[in-house]
């Protein structure tokens, strides 16, 4: 039987919603192994400028990415979707080693096979710096952001 993971296309706004959490609940666990297991063996990505293609490749990438980006949170919130894609847009705030705060805005453009794994990830980002004071998103980093914690629309980004 093939890997499969719910929800699966075609979206209804529900399940655009359900995966879009699903997806923003895993990379803030930061576990590079088990988000690549979010996407198709093949999966095709081009994050800013740089492209990677398959799940080891994916797991290198957010490995190099969390060992850079501390104390990573992110909130996504769905976009638009159709049948097997979904648009989102997202910001993260992370520090670097030397103690400066970023948020990074993005857009990301997903398709999806039909058991619901990310075939193709097209993502665009800017970073701001900002000062810590600015920062917006707190949550325990080793947990998914709660339930009752602002959404971006919410919080005015």
């Amino acid at each position: 039987m093939p890997e499969q993971r719910p929800p699966l296309p075609p979206f209804t706004r529900e399940t655009a919603i359900q995966k879009v959490r699903a997806a923003e609940d895993g990379w803030n666990g930061r576990n590079p192994e088990r988000v690549a297991l979010a996407y198709t063996v093949d999966s095709y990505w081009r994050n800013r400028a740089e492209f990677v293609q398959g799940r080891d490749a994916i797991a290198a990438f957010l490995t190099r990415k969390w060992n850079r980006e501390l104390d990573y949170r992110l909130i996504k919130e769905l976009w638009a979707f159709t049948d097997n894609r979904i648009a989102v847009r997202f910001a993260y705030e992370y520090h670097d080693d030397s103690g400066n705060w970023f948020r990074a805005y993005g857009n990301e453009n997903w398709e999806f096979d039909e058991n619901g794994l990310m075939r193709t990830r097209f993502a665009c980002i800017n970073d701001l710096p900002i000062k810590e004071s600015e920062r917006k998103f707190f949550w325990d980093r080793s947990a998914p952001r709660p339930a009752d914690h602002p959404g971006l629309t919410e919080l005015g980004l």
